[in-house]
């Protein structure tokens, strides 16, 4: 009997703790505003050699943000482990250690084609943006215009012309099933 209550009591935490981090962030998959694509995390089958802080690390289930088109049926890949690290390196002055996609949170806004990428691990304090039309990566300009709440929420307020009312737009991140298991 003690063991079922302890067993049930296990089951209901992990769903209540489920539930709040779905709250605040996108897991694993996040679809489109305008409902035509899904963005999500699909795991390798090879494991990753990376340089640490400390000394090397291996990475077991790494993982690539793809594109589900609603409209093809076709999945694509979008920011991979073949070119992500090397081209973050380059834009970011050589910073010393790897950057991995899953090391990321992505806030999609509302255009549907610019992601902004957060650093959500290691020393690296630079916001990236990508376009997925384009597939074209940069750091991103701070310019006032979005404001980062505690790393969950991105929060981007104005008057989108002189007829419209002031508005804020609230986003959620996608985030890595990788990048949660990694703080536990």
């Amino acid at each position: 009997m003690k063991k079922i209550i302890i067993f049930l009591f296990f089951i209901f935490f992990n769903n209540a703790y489920a539930e709040k981090i779905n709250k605040y962030f996108h897991i694993g998959l996040m679809e489109s505003y305008d409902k035509k694509f899904t963005l999500y995390f699909k795991t390798r089958e090879k494991a990753i050699i990376a340089k640490g802080e400390h000394r090397n690390y291996l990475n077991d289930y790494p993982q690539d943000l793809y594109i589900h088109d609603h409209k093809t049926k076709k999945d694509y890949p979008l920011i991979s482990y073949e070119w992500f690290p090397k081209r973050v390196k380059k834009i970011t002055n050589n910073f010393e250690y790897p950057m991995f996609p899953e090391d990321f949170a992505y806030y999609l806004l509302n255009d549907n084609d610019t992601l902004i990428l957060v650093s959500a691990s290691k020393k690296f304090f630079k916001n990236l943006k990508f376009s997925i039309s384009n597939k074209h990566l940069s750091t991103a300009k701070s310019n006032g215009k979005l404001e980062f709440i505690v790393s969950s929420f991105a929060k981007n307020c104005g008057y989108r012309d002189l007829k419209t009312n002031f508005e804020c737009n609230i986003y959620k991140p996608l985030i890595s099933k990788n990048l949660i298991t990694s703080f536990e």
